[in-house]
């Protein structure tokens, strides 16, 4: 495994959720939408950079999140994506979206109107997301 250092916006704008071997699971610092970032523990900028058996285990851990954002927390649409034109370092959004949030139907990227998370929400959502990885 190389030296990975997570990229400082990351750690300055999201929470920790998980971290494993081969990923960190962040949680972006605004309650107003379910916003979960995996960032690979990889030193490639791009998706098609990595191996195909890679590529597989991203998109499954990227799936289940995605199932949790989906039958959890009830969002109206997930938006996934793996953009990074101002973050360099590999990472996939993993957005729950929902009718009624203060951002739809627009983008969420670049808007002024966040709220953060209490320690108790934050410790909350990391509890109900952890007991459902630990039963996927």
């Amino acid at each position: 495994m190389i030296n990975f250092e997570l990229d400082e916006r990351l750690k300055e704008d999201c929470h920790i959720l998980l971290e494993e071997q081969s990923f960190y699971l962040l949680l972006m610092d605004n309650v107003l939408i379910p916003w979960f970032i995996l960032v690979p523990k990889t030193d490639k900028t791009e998706l098609f950079q990595l191996t195909v058996e890679q590529q597989r285990n991203y998109l499954e851990q990227t799936n289940c999140i995605a199932a949790f954002i989906s039958s959890d927390l009830k969002a109206d649409k997930i938006n996934i994506g793996a953009i990074g034109n101002i973050v360099k370092q590999l990472h996939i959004h993993i957005i729950g979206r929902f009718i009624n949030d203060p951002y739809w139907p627009g983008v969420v990227w670049g808007r002024d109107q966040k709220q953060a998370y209490s320690k108790k929400e934050f410790e909350n959502l990391k509890q109900q997301f952890i007991s459902f990885w630990a039963q996927t």
